[in-house]
C-alpha cells in the first residue's frame, strides 16, 4: 500500500489551494471549483469543499487540530525567511527537536498545522533515507 494523498476540507477552496502554492512552490491542477490537486514528489495535497465527500455534515472544515501537514525541505531557515510575511500563525520559529530535525509550525488560512523540517543530525538524516 503506497500512501497517495492527503485531502484537507475547505469551505474555500481557491485561498487553501493559493496557500500551499506558496508554501510548495508547485501550481495546483484545479480539476472545478472545488476540487485541487497538489502533485509534489512522494504523495499529493487534495483541496476539496465539503460537496467532494458524501454524507451531510460528515466533515467539518477548519476545525482540525490533530493532523499535521510535513515537508521536508533542504533549508527550514531559508523556508522560513521566503514565508514568514506569508504565513498567518506562526506557532514556533525554526527550533531543533529532541528527534534531530530543525522544525517551522505554522498555520494554514483553516487553522491545520503545517510543518516544514530539516532533518540537521545524523541520526535524523539516516531516518528520512530509510
Amino acid at each position: 500500500m503506497n500512501l497517495n494523498a492527503i485531502r484537507l476540507i475547505t469551505d474555500d477552496v481557491a485561498r487553501l489551494t493559493d496557500f500551499y502554492e506558496l508554501v510548495t512552490g508547485h501550481t495546483a491542477i484545479r480539476h472545478a471549483p472545488y476540487f485541487a490537486e497538489l502533485v509534489l514528489s512522494g504523495a499529493k495535497i487534495a483541496i476539496g469543499s465539503p460537496v467532494t465527500v458524501p454524507g451531510e455534515n460528515t466533515t467539518l472544515p477548519a476545525v482540525n487540530r490533530t493532523a499535521i501537514v510535513e515537508f521536508r525541505v533542504d533549508d527550514v531557515d531559508a523556508e522560513f525567511a521566503r514565508l514568514r510575511d506569508a504565513v498567518g500563525e506562526v506557532v514556533q520559529e525554526p527550533t531543533l527537536m529532541p528527534w534531530g530535525n530543525r522544525s517551522l509550525l505554522f498555520r494554514d488560512p483553516d487553522g491545520t498545522l503545517v510543518n516544514i523540517f530539516t532533518p540537521v543530525t545524523a541520526e535524523a538524516v539516516a531516518r528520512q533515507q530509510s
